[in-house]
């Protein structure tokens, strides 16, 4: 049986994790929380390496950031929908790691994957919890489990966080699990196609985001969240 899970992580593309929310991974890691992350897809339409790299690439950040479980769904980059064959690949997953939270990506983002593999990620946590959808893996049925929350990281568009995480210390980490994919990042010998992504001026957005959602709690940097039903709190003492 597979290691029960605190976070769960899932990514419409291998990078999404480490440009989003990895800060927020590495922090609960040193709380001694057991986390994994779960890609959608393969990255196979990126404009810059391949799907070799991608691979290499996500084994070097999953090593920055210390993560326990890393798998990828090799859903179609661009083309997967929201349909029974991907929603029982998710809820696989969610069953066979029964994670406490799940993260996901941005509600809506420039990719449309983004936003497209938030609702089929949301959606199958709710099926994930129902007994009569059954599923197996190696043959070996599964028990039904439904995450206690699901929370959805902020990508590139601005979206007006329901909670931010401070991730100050674990900054230099964040920018090293990222310049891990090496292939899709700012790299001045790089004979590759520049995208919206590949200069050196993208980084300065990175930390100008986290600042930005580090200032309203008082924090140099953090990365911020939206929710789908209002977190409680046991004191006042936990909101800062």
């Amino acid at each position: 049986m597979a290691e029960k899970l605190d976070i769960l992580a899932f990514a419409a593309h291998p990078d999404d994790v480490e440009l989003s929310c990895s800060g927020t991974l590495m922090k609960h890691i040193a709380l001694g929380k057991k986390v994994g992350v779960i890609d959608l897809t393969q990255g196979e339409l990126g404009s810059r390496g391949t799907v070799e790299t991608r691979y290499a690439e996500a084994k070097d950040a999953s090593n920055v950031m210390g993560i326990h479980v890393r798998e990828n769904l090799k859903m179609a980059d661009g083309f997967f929908e929201n349909n029974e064959e991907n929603k029982i690949k998710i809820i696989q997953m969610i069953r066979k790691y029964r994670p406490e939270i799940v993260l996901a990506n941005a509600i809506e983002d420039r990719h449309p994957d983004h936003g497209r593999g938030a609702k089929l990620v949301s959606d199958a946590c709710f099926y994930a919890g129902l007994r009569k959808i059954e599923t197996s893996i190696d043959s070996v049925k599964q028990d039904a489990h439904r995450p206690k929350a699901v929370y959805h990281y902020i990508q590139d568009h601005y979206i007006k966080p329901d909670f931010v995480v401070d991730v100050t210390e674990y900054t230099d980490r964040k920018l090293e699990a990222i310049k891990a994919y090496k292939s899709q990042f700012y790299d001045p010998n790089s004979k590759e196609p520049q995208t919206p992504i590949s200069g050196e001026e993208f980084f300065e957005f990175i930390l100008g985001r986290m600042m930005q959602f580090g200032r309203p709690i008082g924090v140099r940097y953090a990365e911020g969240f939206t929710v789908e039903r209002e977190p409680g709190v046991r004191d006042l003492t936990d909101l800062i």
